[in-house]
């Protein structure tokens, strides 16, 4: 590391080659050498890379003055300012992992017979040592595309423990498998991850939640995951994202989908004051199919930054891409979506849209939908609508004793619908539902 000891302390922040360091003392011996190599390059690219810029193109319209690496606190051992709280998903789960500062703190495991069949639900540090072939083959496999290199590295170079996930050729899971990860502490740092690898025919749902102690700790979150569906495998993965408001969060998500396999993703941004989320789909086979659905309730002084991008890499694959803003105060967010179509994918189909509900006259809502088409047999079509509440909606609402705030939050329901309704779990939806309604309680 002494190429980056000299590097500005604005580069790193609390995120020293000291702190480097001593996060890898902490690492249990017995993790491979390869994945300790690729840790300590993550942290030579960290450090090296600079801040986004306002020249920066993927950085449009963001807030880059606020993205400060200073005055946050690495976990140190196992030790806890608290238990996590937690949060169940809302329906029965097949099995949990609950995180705390990057630590395994408690499980439910796999049934005896979902075991024998060989489903694995394991934490990532035991998954490198046992299954490191899948491990090396699919962890971090995609290189960031969408702007964020420095806190990808930073994750990587960080990252401690996570989840990781494999769905044996042809086994279905009834129940979803629900991850669940706390930032424990005034100023904690922590980098979440999730590795899920579903291999040909397999089907299962993957339920993950991101949570504070309190609502008012200034923590940060760098966190990613990594989804591969194999050969007709359908995927389904939704996030709850409720850092505390006081947040930095960055999150990177990596799907692959193969021939004539289906994943359906669903994002719902709650917490934080500033959270980027990047999405990639790479659909890299015929028939693969990849649906990208999003939910935000941003409030005033939040700032939400999606950005998106779909690479359609073989013939015959479809892709479908919802994203759904509803914002309150002064809030702000970004939308920038790109659809690569590659000369080799005929017959692709891709949809992208962002709608804005707009709550008040302060907010703000960007959108930077985008087209890259490089095969001329194709249907690929993009937009993005701003819009308040239609006026007679909300006067037949309040024509019938209904208060205005409860008024905003059921019209605000009915908008988030046409996501809502592309889950085929009811009770995931219900619970999806309460809590969104949480947000609006306060």
């Amino acid at each position: 590391m002494s190429s980056v000891l000299s590097a500005p302390a604005s580069l790193v922040g609390a995120f020293t080659p000291e702190a480097f360091a001593t996060h890898l003392a902490g690492l249990p011996p017995t993790l491979p050498a390869w994945w300790i190599a690729r840790k300590r390059a993550a942290y030579e690219r960290f450090a090296s890379l600079p801040l986004p810029a306002r020249t920066d193109e993927f950085w449009r319209f963001s807030n880059i003055g606020t993205l400060k690496l200073d005055g946050f606190t690495l976990p140190v051992g196992s030790s806890l300012a608290s238990a996590p709280p937690h949060a169940p998903v809302g329906i029965p789960e097949a099995a949990t992992l609950v995180f705390a500062n990057g630590r395994l703190h408690s499980h439910k495991p796999l049934a005896a017979e979902l075991s024998a069949r060989g489903v694995i639900v394991d934490t990532l540090q035991n998954a490198l040592v046992h299954h490191e072939a899948l491990v090396r083959e699919h962890l971090l496999a995609q290189p960031p595309k969408l702007g964020s290199a420095k806190f990808t590295a930073l994750h990587e170079a960080f990252l401690d423990d996570g989840a990781f996930i494999f769905l044996p050729r042809g086994v279905e899971l009834e129940h979803p498998i629900g991850i669940f990860s706390y930032a424990l502490g005034a100023t904690a740092a922590v980098f979440p991850h999730t590795l899920v690898v579903a291999a040909e025919n397999a089907r299962a749902t993957v339920v993950e939640y991101f949570g504070s102690d309190a609502d008012t700790h200034a923590q940060f979150a760098a966190g990613a995951n990594d989804l591969y569906a194999g050969h007709g495998a359908q995927l389904n993965y939704i996030g709850k994202q409720d850092w505390s408001r006081a947040a930095l969060s960055f999150q990177s998500n990596s799907t692959v989908v193969r021939r004539d396999a289906r994943v359906q993703s669903l994002n719902v941004h709650l917490g934080a004051r500033q959270a980027r989320h990047e999405s990639l789909s790479q659909l890299a086979a015929p028939g693969a199919f990849s649906e990208m659905l999003a939910l935000t309730v941003a409030d005033s002084g939040q700032e939400f930054d999606q950005r998106t991008l779909q690479i359609h890499q073989a013939p015959n694959t479809k892709s479908d891409l919802l994203y759904k803003n509803a914002l309150r105060g002064t809030a702000k967010t970004i939308f920038s979506g790109l659809i690569v179509v590659d000369p080799d994918a005929q017959k692709t189909d891709a949809y992208q849209s962002n709608r804005n509900l707009m709550l008040s006259d302060e907010a703000e809502a960007c959108s930077l939908p985008g087209l890259e088409i490089q095969a001329n047999d194709v249907r690929c079509t993009h937009g993005a609508t701003s819009s308040r509440i239609d006026p007679e909606q909300e006067f037949y609402l309040r024509s019938r004793g209904i208060a205005k705030q409860q008024a905003e939050e059921l019209l605000t329901f009915g908008f988030f619908e046409e996501a809502l309704n592309r889950l085929t779990n009811d009770d995931l939806h219900e619970a999806l539902r309460v809590l969104i309604r949480t947000k609006f309680k306060k």
